[in-house]
């Protein structure tokens, strides 16, 4: 609704001239989206005069005499126009002995009461022709009448302002259920190179037989592709055949070099505007958003207009993003298939085998015939009997166990590789997916008969890879022989490949498990010395330890008279110690005593509180009381 909605919009303004969206948007939602209701209330009625306003019978008058209105006599573009004589297109006649001025009616039957007849006001650029045409007729006669009139080919007319739109050109104006008068608008993409339209169909009809060469330009991973296509294939279709070859899909395609006019991807080549019979095109990967979208929005498919793409593109489609969404780079895949599923075009999809192909093995194989089998067929087996080659199929299958030797190994071997190229023709398909092999089988049929089709269709994938030799035999092209992939040298080959993987996979494990049990060897000598080392220190520390002790003086009571100072020690975790000294001892005796309580001076500062110092580092004959320790002090023990 809302897309023909925005049509009815464009018509109302082309028709009325009306610019502004708001202003053309009231009229119509005050005559609820009628197109002429809405144009009836914006003109003025002695401005304009409308076939209905006669009074004309269908069923009884053969002949309606119309009158030039005001606007006609001011416009000599307006023409009246009917179908007249034995030049007419439609499916009845009319008579031919008519004044300019006069529109003749076809007469009706009895058995033709039903038949409506129709009225088509059609406007292109600053012209409008009057039509009448029965509602038997279809879109196409309808087509034919205007190309007789205004000299537009029918396959550039793009009509619009239907009520319903039709299908194809093929759909009857009674199956769209319009009204008895109907105004149309007519456009067409300015194709040609010298700015002009062909004015003779029979250009259009040659044009739609001629082959255009289209060199493109994958600019995402530098390739070139040169195709070939009639000029009766849609531009749609030339984008789904890319999306084959590039794995870019239709809507994330950016193209350049496409005609500026050209709107409708279902526009056909002859008549798109491109030059033949070579056109030079670039296609790359529209850039993907790093942020998400954080409003929520339904997302609509508009699966008419989407070819096969359709079900792709809406399952890619995403209906709300968060914020804790993940993002996966699209590039990011599995193994690609040699050819996708359900390929539309067969040239496209041996291009995308051999690509796929050279990524997948390597650069070490045949040279594969980029076109279609029965192209491959004439290359090979329709010239000359001197230049004539042998055809190899190569049939792949990627269930097969055998695949990955065959193509590795047999393929890619000096020999085979030497005799393929040099008298060979050499042409690949992938059978993985039913509908590619369905396609084949179709192909084989068309080409070489339905005896090689059913030699090929009882080919089980157990005996895939095979490779087919087609030759040239007497008057009539057949399949000489089948290389099946499990041939005795693929098998031998598997099996070695198979016991060289083992032997080289139980050696890695081997070697893991001995590296494993002399590392673990290592770290436990290297705990067994650490520990070691660690005795070995603490047996030297114990030992200095008792020895000063041993040489240590007791500590002096608290009563033995004023020459004593007390002495309180706070250790590095908070707690306390309390010792007297004679205040004439030296610093030495207050050092030995911290080291019998494991604090040596090598370890540990001696911090006094006032003036700051370490008393580590000041002369140990000095006594406590020469050092102001005295009567009582304390010192601070912090870790070096």
């Amino acid at each position: 609704m809302s897309e023909n909605r925005e049509e009815v919009l464009a018509d109302f303004q082309a028709c009325t001239g009306i610019e502004d969206v708001g202003e053309a948007i009231y009229h119509l939602e005050e005559s609820n989206w009628d197109l002429l209701g809405a144009i009836n209330r914006v003109m003025p009625q002695e401005t304009q005069t409308l076939p209905s306003e006669m009074d004309v019978d269908v069923e009884m008058i053969e002949e309606v005499k119309r009158e030039p209105t005001n606007s006609d006599k001011a416009d000599p573009d307006v023409t009246v126009i009917s179908c007249i004589g034995s030049d007419c297109p439609l499916p009845f006649q009319l008579p031919v002995s008519v004044s300019a001025d006069v529109i003749p009616l076809p007469s009706t039957s009895q058995s033709e009461t039903n038949t409506r007849l129709l009225q088509f006001h059609i406007h292109f650029k600053d012209k409008m022709a009057q039509l009448q045409i029965p509602d038997t007729g279809t879109v196409g006669d309808l087509k034919q009448m205007i190309m007789g009139q205004l000299g537009i080919p029918t396959c550039q007319q793009e009509l619009g302002g239907w009520k319903q739109y039709p299908t194809s050109d093929s759909s009857t104006l009674a199956s769209l259920n319009l009204p008895r008068e109907n105004i149309l608008f007519v456009t067409i993409p300015e194709i040609m190179e010298d700015g002009e339209l062909p004015t003779e169909e029979s250009n259009i009809a040659e044009r739609l037989t001629q082959s255009y060469t289209l060199n493109i330009r994958d600019e995402s991973q530098q390739k070139d592709y040169n195709l070939k296509f009639l000029g009766s294939k849609t531009v749609l279709e030339v984008k789904t055949d890319v999306y084959t070859l590039t794995d870019i899909p239709v809507r994330h395609q950016v193209w350049n070099g496409w005609p500026p006019q050209l709107k409708n991807d279902k526009t056909t080549l002859a008549c798109s505007g491109i030059r033949h019979p070579v056109h030079e095109l670039t296609v790359k990967r529209a850039p993907i958003s790093a942020h998400p979208v954080k409003e929520n929005k339904k997302i609509i498919v508009d699966l008419a207009d989407s070819d096969n793409s359709s079900v792709e593109e809406f399952e890619d489609a995403s209906e709300t993003f968060n914020e804790d969404d993940i993002f996966v780079d699209v590039e990011t895949k599995r193994m690609q298939p040699l050819i996708p599923d359900n390929v539309e075009d067969e040239t496209a999809g041996c291009i995308h085998f051999a690509d796929q192909f050279t990524n997948r093995y390597g650069d070490c194989h045949p040279e594969f015939f980029p076109g279609s089998l029965d192209e491959a067929v004439k290359e090979a087996c329709s010239k000359p009997a001197k230049d004539r080659r042998l055809l190899a199929v190569y049939l792949h299958h990627d269930a097969s166990v055998l695949t990955n030797v065959f193509c590795t190994q047999l393929l890619g071997f000096e020999s085979v590789l030497q005799c393929l190229n040099n008298h060979f023709v050499v042409w690949g398909w992938d059978l993985t997916h039913e509908s590619n092999k369905l396609k084949f089988l179709g192909s084989v049929t068309r080409t070489l008969g339905s005896v090689a089709a059913m030699t090929i269709r009882n080919i089980d994938v157990e005996r895939l890879p095979a490779l087919l030799v087609i030759m040239r035999m007497r008057s009539s092209t057949e399949i000489f022989t089948v290389v099946h992939g499990n041939v005795g040298v693929t098998r031998e080959l598997v099996k070695r490949e198979q016991d060289a993987a083992y032997q080289e996979s139980l050696e890695a494990d081997r070697a893991k498990e001995e590296a494993k049990r002399h590392q673990e060897l290592l770290e436990t000598k290297e705990k067994e010395r650490i520990e070691i080392q660690r005795q070995e220190v603490e047996l030297i520390k114990e030992a200095h330890r008792l020895e000063v002790k041993s040489q240590l003086p007791e500590e002096p009571e608290e009563g033995d008279g004023d020459g004593i100072t007390k002495i309180r020690f706070r250790l590095p975790k908070g707690e306390c110690l309390v010792r007297r000294f004679q205040a004439t001892a030296p610093l030495k005796i207050l050092l030995d005593f911290l080291v019998v309580q494991g604090y040596p001076s090598n370890e540990f500062k001696v911090i006094s509180s006032w003036p700051r110092r370490d008393l580590t580092l000041l002369d140990s004959k000095l006594t406590l009381q020469e050092l102001k320790l005295y009567p009582q002090e304390t010192v601070i023990l912090e870790e070096r």
